[in-house]
């Protein structure tokens, strides 16, 4: 029986996919679930598993854009599995491999025509031939002896020649100058599609501050141990800044809204986008009302869905529908940047790498680890106010997150 592969629906608004790639090849046998493509959406690349076990039949190229409910492959149910067949084939492939090498051989095979003629050498030896000194200074150059003049005898390029050479800016060096074009993946086009949509369709704006990050340093230094003995993940620095952001965006609930038309929709729940770095390239999973979680929830949280993306696992709903995005360039050790808006999302928050810096404190000079922060926002609906207000209120809850996070019971909101 023959079965006809369909295209299913990878989540809601999706109605077309591209072949990112074929994992198996036309007329192979294949196994029932045995992943035989991955295809990409606007939001994801998943992979399609085999509906029977059988031969298949391939109906799409990689590179071919083909619509939910289409027809992608045939599977033949009917045939068997083969056996002993590899030997076979090893022979067949053996027997194609021989005349390519024999045309290899008879090619390479000079013919009494191309022999030099020496005389024809010699004369060419002197007039612009570079010495054997000249010709290794140009070699170590990088030049061809083309671009040098020589001032021997018939214009023979001497040593001194090669010596006082000098290689023309546009004169290409010795190593490789090639080049590769490939398709950008339907996920990769849809993420530069957006990011242009914000740039273009957003007043956006960006404001900068700077945390002192000694009060969470001691205190992952002091429970960190406990933490994950106790909960088997990490107590890492997202918790502390979900958290934060989650306290802010209480106290500055225009952060949390979203231009529709000529309406602004804020919503009264947290749903925190997380950038991070896939195979695929960046992945924004969402933590659901994370105004509900702990710090181990939040660390439980961002592991599931950094795992899940690192696998190629992560679903369309999982990275759909978040109110306010972080992304966290120090973990590539950027200094400062300002991230783009997250669309529809009206703002951003940027984490950077976290450097040993001299700083006031208590009206005396220290050093003390500090992260520079960047929060991006959409100033049609987010004034200076508002996010100077909740930037800050982010870097106080980072510089004294035992009282304004933890209310004051660090082991208490640790689980301990």
């Amino acid at each position: 029986m023959a079965l006809e592969m369909k295209v299913p629906s990878p989540g809601e608004s999706i109605t077309e996919v591209e072949i990112a790639s074929w994992l198996v090849s036309d007329g192979d046998y294949v196994e029932k679930d045995q992943a035989i493509a991955e295809v990409d959406s606007d939001k994801a690349t998943l992979e399609l598993p085999a509906e029977a076990s059988g031969v298949i039949t391939l109906k799409a190229e990689e590179g071919d854009v083909v619509g939910v409910g289409e027809v992608v492959c045939i599977i033949d149910t009917d045939a068997k599995s083969p056996d002993g067949d590899n030997a076979n084939a090893d022979k067949k492939e053996e027997k194609e491999d021989e005349a390519p090498k024999k045309a290899e051989v008879k090619k390479e095979t000079p013919s009494k025509s191309s022999t030099p003629n020496q005389k024809q050498d010699k004369k060419s030896y002197a007039t612009g031939a570079p010495s054997p000194a000249a010709k290794k200074i140009l070699d170590e150059k990088g030049m061809s002896s083309k671009d040098v003049k020589g001032s021997g005898r018939d214009g023979r390029i001497t040593k001194d020649d090669a010596v006082k050479a000098t290689p023309s800016m546009g004169t290409p060096g010795t190593g490789s100058r090639g080049s590769e074009r490939k398709r950008l993946s339907m996920l990769r086009r849809k993420v530069a599609e957006r990011l242009v949509s914000a740039k273009n369709e957003t007043a956006m704006l960006t404001t900068f501050n700077e945390v002192d990050m000694s009060a969470i340093f001691e205190l992952r230094s002091q429970y960190k141990e406990q933490f994950k003995e106790k909960h088997g993940v990490g107590l890492g620095f997202m918790s502390f800044f979900t958290l934060a952001v989650v306290r802010a965006l209480d106290l500055y609930p225009d952060v949390n809204s979203m231009i529709d038309g000529n309406e602004m929709v804020t919503y009264d729940f947290k749903d925190i986008s997380i950038a991070v770095s896939g195979p695929k390239g960046l992945m924004v999973p969402v933590i659901r009302n994370a105004e509900n979680l702990s710090f181990r929830g939040v660390e439980d949280e961002v592991k599931r869905l950094a795992i899940r993306a690192r696998d190629g696992q992560i679903t369309v709903d999982e990275m759909t529908g978040g109110t306010f995005t972080i992304s966290n360039g120090g973990v590539f050790g950027s200094m400062l940047s300002t991230p783009i808006i997250n669309p529809p999302q009206s703002a951003i928050l940027g984490m950077h790498n976290i450097v040993e810096r001299p700083i006031v404190r208590d009206g005396g000079i220290v050093v003390a680890p500090v992260m520079y922060l960047a929060l991006s926002y959409d100033h049609r609906i987010i004034d200076g106010r508002e996010s100077v207000g909740f930037l800050v209120a982010i870097k106080e809850a980072l510089e004294n997150p035992e009282e304004l996070l933890m209310d004051n019971d660090v082991k208490r909101a640790l689980e301990l």
